[in-house]
């Protein structure tokens, strides 16, 4: 699978994917820490204000057909 990671795009194994993904989890308390779509994978660190601004993000993205990696206020999902 293809990620990536600030500017730099990686190849890496799902196994490698989601030790990175548990890093990225716990440095965003409220917002979008990561995006996926096939073979491609993509660490964010989107902080939102509200509760709002984050849906609001969240349609943005599932709109171009990515699968959204959150944190809200009250726990982790995936949308």
């Amino acid at each position: 699978m293809k990620g990536k990671v600030g500017p730099g795009l990686y190849r890496m194994t799902r196994k490698e994917y989601q030790g990175l993904l548990e890093i990225a989890r716990e440095q965003v308390h409220l917002g979008i820490y990561a995006l996926e779509k096939a073979d491609y994978a993509e660490l964010r660190n989107d902080h939102c204000k509200s509760t709002t601004q984050l849906k609001a993000m969240i349609r943005q993205f599932e709109e171009q057909g990515f699968k959204v990696m959150v944190n809200d206020e009250k726990n982790q999902c995936e949308s």
